[in-house]
């Protein structure tokens, strides 16, 4: 059984400790001091962003094909099994990045997203070619092809940047995150357009390829590593950092309230589409509704980088969550243009802020950077599980006859557990750091 190793302390109201929360992990660290910015650095930084337009933010595009297989390509499936597609593409997602996170740490960066990259386009003209009723088809190209590229660029387009920024790191990590809100207006613009317009599913998932093809290439070409591995720091096995992160309370409080919250997260991207068409509001507007979602996300990431210098990653993670929560519970009553724009806006924004928080508060916890690419592989491949598994009991719970109210209060309830989860880890730092300060000796 593994020790569990010291948490370092942290104060949650300075800047410094916000943006920099530990100490350079090994001699390698002061080698290769880290300068905060530079053309290497924000080429990086753009290419992160890319990659998660194209990745994760495809993802957040699936309430389109959701809408578009149930009422055409596969409209003898039911709601929960069209769910098991982007279920399963989110699910791997986060799962594969406990291989990907050790092998970024160890320097093989390059290999393993470009290949995330050229699966990713791969995946997707495949997608193109799948017939009418082939559930299997489309399983295997957007739920299998498409969610293990995804997964395979996701935690190294992360943890690259913490090679080139320090003190700015929450700044650009939530700024890279917001790649993927905007990647789920463009991309579900487009797909509203194409795939449900005359051109067709066909030749409209092919453009989309394309248009993908073309951002992933200018990614690849602008990523580059500050340095390749830490020599001097021991390689740490999958177990052992998996029973680290166990055995650190702190860190086990954060991965399991980002897991509850992960289990309501991604519902209204995959139903609110459905929700507006069987209220009647027309498909003009429904194909525009996830697109205000998106566009309250893309904002809520973009500001959360700004607002954790002045309220903190804990406090910001609890706000977001409990609003998510209470918002959640809004979908019950909603019927009007109105009500879907502004709970879209809102649920968007706030979700946004929290996903935007994921990395930064993991950096926050994790006192060794060197071990940064392992545990955040281990902390999404654990916070990934309902995503995989959810949105399939989602649509069980919805039924064909569309009872709202059932998935509706599953999801907020978990969503506030985990709020309190992190209520509890924000008292747990505080008294931390409080202690700290008093036995420091003058």
């Amino acid at each position: 059984m593994v020790p569990p190793e010291r948490t370092p302390s942290i104060s949650l109201t300075s800047k410094d400790a916000l943006d920099d929360p530990s100490p350079p992990a090994s001699p390698t660290d002061v080698e290769h001091e880290i300068r905060d910015g530079g053309r290497e650095a924000w080429c990086a930084a753009l290419g992160s962003f890319l990659a998660q337009f194209c990745g994760f933010g495809y993802s957040f595009a699936f309430g389109v094909y959701q809408d578009y297989y149930s009422r055409h390509y596969l409209s003898e499936e039911s709601p929960s099994a069209i769910s098991w597609i982007g279920g399963s593409s989110a699910y791997l997602v986060s799962s594969i990045g406990l291989v990907c996170g050790p092998l970024h740490d160890r320097g093989y960066f390059y290999p393993i997203f470009i290949g995330g990259a050229v699966l990713q386009c791969f995946s997707l003209f495949m997608l193109s070619l799948a017939r009418p009723g082939s559930y299997y088809q489309i399983f295997l190209a957007q739920g299998i092809g498409s969610g293990l590229a995804q997964g395979v660029m996701y935690v190294p387009s992360y943890a690259i940047l913490s090679q080139h920024f320090r003190r700015r790191r929450a700044l650009v990590m939530s700024v890279v995150a917001s790649g993927a809100s905007l990647g789920g207006i463009v991309h579900t613009l487009m797909l509203n357009k194409l795939i449900n317009g005359p051109i067709g599913f066909k030749t409209g998932v092919r453009i989309s390829a394309g248009f993908v093809t073309v951002l992933l290439f200018c990614s690849c070409l602008l990523m580059r590593t500050r340095y390749g591995s830490h020599p001097h720091v021991p390689s740490i096995g999958i177990w052992k950092a998996f029973t680290k992160c166990v055995f650190e309370l702190p860190f086990l409080l954060m991965v399991v309230g980002f897991l509850l919250f992960q289990t309501a997260f991604l519902y209204p991207f995959y139903y609110f589409q459905v929700d507006a068409i069987h209220h009647g509001l027309g498909f003009s507007f429904s194909f525009y509704s996830l697109v205000i979602m998106n566009a309250g996300s893309f904002w809520g990431r973009m500001s959360a980088g700004f607002l954790t210098p002045f309220v903190g990653v804990p406090d910001l993670t609890i706000l977001s969550t409990v609003a998510c929560a209470a918002l959640l519970v809004g979908m019950i009553w909603l019927s009007s243009v109105a009500s879907f724009v502004v709970l879209g806006f809102l649920y968007g924004a706030f979700s946004g802020m929290n996903i935007a928080m994921m990395a930064p508060f993991m950096a926050l916890l994790t006192a060794n950077q060197s071990e940064l690419g392992m545990r955040m592989g281990v902390s999404f491949f654990i916070t990934g599980i309902y995503d995989h598994f959810w949105p399939p009991i989602s649509g069980a719970l919805l039924t064909g006859r569309y009872l709202w109210w059932a998935p509706v209060l599953f999801c907020s309830t978990v969503a506030f557990i985990g709020g309190l989860l992190f209520l509890v880890l924000r008292i747990m730092l505080t008294r931390r750091a409080k202690n700290s300060n008093q036995n420091t000796p003058g």
